[in-house]
């Protein structure tokens, strides 16, 4: 039967099926395995061939088997399944399992403006061969099922729409480290290099989606988080708009501030026109936010702040639940609502909360954030005021539904901000904080834009790495580890791209 069949490899070419190639590939990636069975994985295949069959085909299919019997009693199997993928990506990327020479890759990629040319204006033919020296890609054999996954599907430079794969994971450490060491003195940049790729590819340390994804590329932006302040303009949302595009496009995950926007109703342009509140614009923002993908790595993502005693307060705590419709529902941000201590203690004292909209009541926003002092005076000024439009509810009804909407969606979050400020190394008086970022882990100053070219106004940036402690032997090795990412990223900051000048104005 086998004399009768062919399998269609990867170049095009067909050849007689060979089941002992078969084989021999799935035994390959047993080696060494506790507890795998090679007949096992061929078994759970139920390889059916037929004429023309690609060897891809055959590939991907072992590949599932492989990964379908990982189990908690033999979870080996999560390792034989990774390097079937890792010998399919290997294929896809070079046509063979060896891996070209760094420098032949380098030429071949920038050639087809995949990487950054100025890894070739940057490094001789000599220093990538002392890289070349130093790359171990058996290391490639080390990586779980799941994180080859990762490498495939977020971290490997790739065509996304052909699904067509350029490289594999020891290149993408050490090219890493070649663009952030760049501009070092030749004597010690080489020295650095090997230390930065050793770490990244022992995985002692962990590198975010935009490095892993981006340095390397063409594309030059690679902080994980942005956060960005809208006024209560028309140009300032529009900015702020502006820029949410362009960083979800280059792999960011976002944070708006759309706290200071005026609620429903609010006079124009002394009672020309009147307000229609924050809703369209939230859903203006979260058209942004959704009009790209981040890079094509994964879906623009936003959190979206504002302050629990917005006028509008009611209508948003709900925008993100399964309930309503589609014109009073936001439902694809998620949403940071800001409280300070004045809020809880109204709660605690079963008193009122006041409702404002930010643009009646002066200096009471930024005061929220700066001065809980001066927060407290005016806000019970205002609330004396009787020229003052307002709302008065119970606190324990608004801490309510706020508890129900976050236990309901889980993407509702609670931000303090007098403790964000409190606890800040910046000064609130100068450098209040404002708002978080998508997953409420920082605390930057921002300033709201007044138009895309605004140089006074400031967009956070977050360029991050992290430790992975469990790989760590002892303090001397995480304080070498921390030296290197220190001076890596200190180094990202001059060789990215600020694509708005309030967030270069704000990082440098």
């Amino acid at each position: 039967m086998n004399s009768a069949l062919y399998v269609t490899k990867r170049d095009g070419r067909q050849e007689t099926i060979d089941l002992e190639k078969i084989h021999k590939v799935v035994d390959w990636a047993a080696e060494g395995l506790d507890k795998v069975s090679v007949s096992e994985v061929e078994l759970k295949a139920h390889l059916q061939f037929f004429d023309g069959i690609t060897t891809s085909e055959i590939h991907e299919t072992l590949i599932k088997a492989a990964a379908d019997l990982i189990s908690e009693e033999v979870p080996d199997y999560q390792y034989l399944a990774a390097r079937l993928n890792i010998f399919h990506l290997r294929k896809k990327a070079y046509g063979q399992f060896e891996p070209p020479k760094l420098y032949d890759h380098i030429q071949k990629m920038v050639a087809e403006s995949r990487y950054d040319s100025d890894l070739l204006k940057d490094y001789s033919a000599e220093e990538f061969a002392a890289m070349d020296a130093f790359l171990d890609h058996d290391r490639d054999m080390n990586f779980s099922y799941a994180a080859v996954k990762q490498l495939e599907g977020k971290y490997l430079v790739q065509n996304r729409v052909s699904g067509d794969i350029y490289e594999s994971a020891q290149f993408l450490y050490v090219l890493i480290a070649a663009c952030l060491f760049a501009q070092y003195d030749k004597e010690r940049r080489l020295d650095f290099i090997k230390r930065f790729y050793n770490a990244a590819s022992d995985f002692k340390i962990s590198l975010p989606t935009p490095i892993m994804a981006g340095v390397r590329t063409p594309t030059r932006q690679f902080s994980s988080c942005v956060l960005i302040e809208a006024g209560d303009s028309l140009d300032s949302i529009n900015a702020a708009s502006s820029a949410i595009v362009k960083y979800v496009s280059q792999r960011a995950g976002i944070g708006i501030n759309g706290g200071r926007i005026r609620a429903l109703g609010s006079p124009i342009r002394g009672g020309e026109a009147f307000h229609t509140g924050c809703i369209p614009f939230y859903k203006h923002f979260q058209t942004a936010v959704k009009s790209c993908s981040q890079g094509g790595v994964r879906g623009g993502a936003a959190t979206l702040f504002y302050p629990l005693w917005h006028l509008e307060v009611e209508s948003l705590l709900v925008l993100k639940n399964n309930r309503g419709v589609e014109e009073n529902r936001v439902r694809h941000l998620d949403y940071g609502v800001q409280l300070n201590k004045l809020m809880y203690e109204r709660l605690i004292k079963n008193q009122d909360i006041s409702l404002f909209s930010p643009s009646d009541v002066p200096g009471l926003y930024d005061a929220f954030f700066a001065d809980q002092p001066k927060f407290e005076r005016l806000y019970a000024q205002y609330e004396q005021d009787e020229s003052i439009r307002k709302e008065t509810v119970k606190a324990v009804d608004l801490f309510s539904t706020l508890m129900q909407e976050r236990a309901g969606t889980g993407r509702i979050y609670i931000q303090n901000v007098d403790h964000c400020n409190t606890h800040s190394p910046f000064n609130p008086e100068v450098a209040p904080i404002r708002q978080s970022n998508l997953c409420l882990e920082i605390a930057l100053p921002t300033k709201p834009l007044h138009d895309v070219n605004d140089e006074t106004g400031e967009i956070a940036l977050c360029t991050l790495a992290a430790f992975n402690l469990g790989t760590v032997e002892n303090l001397d090795e995480l304080e070498e580890l921390s030296d290197l990412i220190v001076i890596a990223l200190d180094s990202l900051f001059s060789y990215k791209n600020y694509h708005m000048i309030a967030s270069e104005k704000a990082s440098l």
